[in-house]
C-alpha cells in the first residue's frame, strides 16, 4: 500500500485517491483499504468513477445512513435501517462533469485531493459535489450492504487494514529521533522527513526478509518440510534483533552481499497444494460475490 502524505488537520480521506493521480502510475491497485477517516460519501463517489472499489473499516458505522433508491421502495426486515431515497435526478444531470473530473485525475491535471478540497469548501452551494455525494451515497450503502451480510468480507477489511497499522507501527518505531514528531514548518521538509522515514522502514523490512529468508532455506536444506501456511504467518517487522540507538558507522566502499531471489521458501507440497487450493477457492469465491453484486447492483439503477 502506497502511502499519500497529508497535512495537519486536514482530512485524511482527502488524500488516499492520490496515488492515482497520474494515469502512468507504476502501481495502481483496484481496491483501497483504510479506516473511518478515510471515507466519506464524497470519496466513495469520487472513487467509484476512478475505478476504484473503496473498502474501509468503519468505526460506528452502524450510525451511518443508508439510503433507498426510490421513497416508495421498503423491505419487509430490514426498513429500519434506510432514511432518505437517493435523488438519482442529481446525478444523472451532473454525471457528464463528474466523468470529465475523474478523467482529469486519470490524465495527472489535477489531484484528488485538490478537487475534494476545493469542492468541499462550498459544498452548500456547489451543484457538482452535491452530485458526487449522491453517488457516494449509493455506492457506500452498496458497500455496507454487503458489509453486514459478509463475513469474509468484514475479516478480508480487518485483515487488510491490520496490515497497513503493522506496516505504520514499525514505521514509527524507526522514527525514534525527536520522539517521532516532526518539527519543520515547510512542507517540503516534512515530506522529507515522511519519505526518509519509509525509506528506513522499507529498508529494514528488506533486511528482515532477506534474513527470514536464509533461515527457511537453511531449514529446508535440513530437512524440514515448510507449508505455504507457515510461510504466510511469518511477519517482516519483527524488531527485536535491530538496535536502533548508538553511533552507527557506515563503510560505502564495502560491497553488499549476494541477493538469492531464487529461494525456495516453500518445500512441503501437500501443504503448498492446500494452501494453493483453499487461495483457488477464495479467488472462485470472489468471483462468484462480485457477480451477485453486479445483480444488487441493478436495485439502485
Amino acid at each position: 500500500m502506497r502511502h499519500a502524505y497529508s497535512p495537519d488537520k486536514v482530512h485524511e480521506g482527502a488524500y488516499i485517491l492520490d496515488m492515482f493521480e497520474k494515469e502512468q502510475a507504476s502501481i495502481r491497485p483496484e481496491t483501497v483499504h483504510g479506516d473511518t477517516h478515510a471515507q466519506s460519501t464524497t470519496i466513495f463517489g469520487l472513487a467509484h468513477l476512478l475505478g476504484i472499489s473503496l473498502m474501509p473499516r468503519i468505526k460506528n458505522w452502524k450510525d451511518l445512513t443508508l439510503f433507498r433508491p426510490d421513497p416508495d421502495i421498503h423491505y419487509t426486515h430490514l426498513d429500519s435501517l434506510f432514511s432518505d431515497a437517493i435523488d438519482w435526478d442529481l446525478i444523472t444531470t451532473h454525471l457528464p462533469d463528474m466523468i470529465r473530473v475523474a478523467l482529469s485525475i486519470k490524465a495527472g491535471k489535477i489531484a484528488p485531493s485538490t478537487i475534494l478540497r476545493k469542492l468541499g469548501a462550498y459544498s452548500r452551494k456547489n451543484k457538482l459535489y452535491q452530485a458526487f455525494q449522491e453517488l457516494g451515497r449509493v455506492i457506500r450503502t452498496h458497500f455496507l450492504m454487503h458489509y453486514l451480510a459478509d463475513p469474509e468480507l468484514r475479516s478480508t477489511i480487518q485483515s487488510a487494514t491490520n496490515k497497513s497499522e503493522a506496516f505504520n507501527g514499525f514505521a514509527k518505531w524507526a522514527f525514534f529521533g525527536g520522539e517521532g514528531v516532526i518539527t519543520h514548518n515547510r512542507r517540503i521538509e516534512q515530506r522529507k522527513c515522511v519519505k526518509f522515514n519509509h525509506l528506513v522502514a522499507n529498508c529494514l523490512i528488506f533486511y528482515n526478509v532477506h534474513v527470514i529468508s536464509e533461515a527457511l532455506q537453511k531449514l529446508n536444506q535440513e530437512g524440514a518440510e515448510l507449508g505455504g501456511r507457515v510461510v504466510a504467518a511469518l511477519s517482516p517487522y519483527i524488531r527485536q534483533h535491530i538496535n536502533r540507538f548508538g553511533r552507527y558507522q557506515l563503510d560505502l566502499t564495502q560491497p553488499p552481499p549476494p541477493l538469492n531471489y531464487d529461494i525456495r521458501v516453500v518445500t512441503s507440497k501437500k501443504k503448498s497444494a492446500g494452501f494453493v487450493a483453499s487461495e483457488t477457492q477464495k479467488k472462485a469465491k470472489a468471483r462468484s460475490k462480485k457477480k451477485k453484486s453486479a445483480r444488487q447492483m441493478k436495485l439502485f439503477s
